[in-house]
């Protein structure tokens, strides 16, 4: 069953892009079909997977303004089962843009409506902020993946993110449900680390998964290379996490199936 998934925190600096760009490449090894649509201006999911968004013709922008076809957009990447549609630097002024279109909200989940059942999932990277194209993510969604840090304000914003998605639940999109919360760069020797991983747990209840992603250098340093952290360095302590994170959420959508 297809199912299409926000990696969303309004907080930057906690692990989003490297979430999604490291989880997607994992279910695409595991043999999972996966498309990744990267909203966020600022493109670092497309440089993750090695794509120089300044050469890329077709964008999610054009995509969402100028009524392309999705389909158009889709750039397969050289990673397993892994396909991107890139950002865009015109991004940043979408928010401005979109507010003159009719029914502006549903522009990108019209747009996902053609090629879901082509897909097992469907990542969106949403920018780090409330706007036109949050809203947009949020409304085309079934649920939200969201990355938190394992640093001293780990639950900043978070209520604030709580009460964006249950607006959206209520206004525009009945459906969109918590996917479940991803503690990153967990340093296992550090008491603030443990204790932020109770506070979460115990704020999300049953909604945390528990591959915890530690801190880990080739972790940090594969974006750098283009590549998600699995076809960097297959052994690291990062690529392990984030296979076990991947063979977790399969586990958990059977069950729900």
């Amino acid at each position: 069953m297809s199912k299409v998934i926000a990696v969303f925190n309004q907080k930057g600096g906690v692990g989003k892009t490297t979430t999604n760009v490291n989880l997607s490449a994992s279910l695409g090894k595991k043999g999972k079909k996966t498309l990744v649509l990267d909203l966020d201006p600022q493109g670092n999911t497309t440089s993750g997977y090695g794509i120089d968004k300044t050469t890329v013709e077709n964008t999610i922008y054009e995509v969402m303004l100028d009524n392309l076809s999705i389909k158009d957009a889709i750039i397969k990447t050289e990673f397993e089962n892994v396909d991107i549609v890139s950002s865009a630097t015109d991004l940043a002024g979408a928010e401005i843009e979109l507010a003159s279109i009719e029914n502006r909200e549903y522009v990108l989940k019209k747009a996902i409506k053609e090629v879901k059942k082509d897909y097992d999932y469907i990542f969106v990277d949403c920018p780090p902020s409330l706007g036109m194209l949050t809203i947009n993510c949020l409304t085309a969604v079934d649920s939200v993946l969201i990355p938190i840090q394992c640093e001293y304000y780990a639950l900043e914003g978070v209520s604030q993110l709580m009460e964006t998605i249950k607006l959206v639940k209520s206004r525009l999109n009945p459906d969109i449900d918590i996917q479940g919360v991803v503690l990153s760069m967990f340093d296992g020797r550090a008491n603030l680390s443990i204790q932020v991983v109770d506070e979460v747990k115990k704020y999300f209840k049953g909604s945390v998964y528990t591959t915890l992603i530690p801190r880990n250098v080739r972790l940090a340093e594969a974006p750098s290379h283009g590549k998600p952290v699995i076809y960097y360095d297959d052994k690291c302590r990062g690529t392990i996490a984030y296979m076990e994170l991947a063979e977790e959420f399969i586990d958990l959508e059977e069950d729900v199936i």
